[in-house]
């Protein structure tokens, strides 16, 4: 179910393209940060050959010893995953009359 925002204005068709256009704004720099985080997680699963899964799994078990670049790999991955979510929820906006 999706709720429903009303906002009122004197001028409804200026607020809405300048909310329209800084939610456009946001989401190019979510996508700029989601494709940065990536090429980072990706550095670490080269230099570790190991996927983000992989490592947060054998991470999570004890199964490797402490690295400061896995606490940097930890916080990429959960970079990632808000970064996700606040496209998804950005994409999901529908201006409705």
């Amino acid at each position: 179910m999706m709720a429903e925002l009303k906002l009122r204005s004197k001028d409804p068709d200026s607020l809405r393209r300048i909310i329209q256009s800084t939610l456009s704004e946001r989401l190019q720099s979510v996508n700029a940060g989601i494709q940065r985080t990536e090429e980072r997680l990706q550095e670490f699963e080269t230099k570790y050959q190991l996927s983000t899964v992989e490592f947060i799994r054998s991470f999570n078990n004890d199964e490797l010893s402490h690295n400061f670049d896995f606490d940097e790999w930890i916080g990429e991955s959960k970079m990632l995953a808000h970064l996700q979510q606040t496209k998804e929820a950005i994409e999901e906006v529908d201006f409705v009359n």
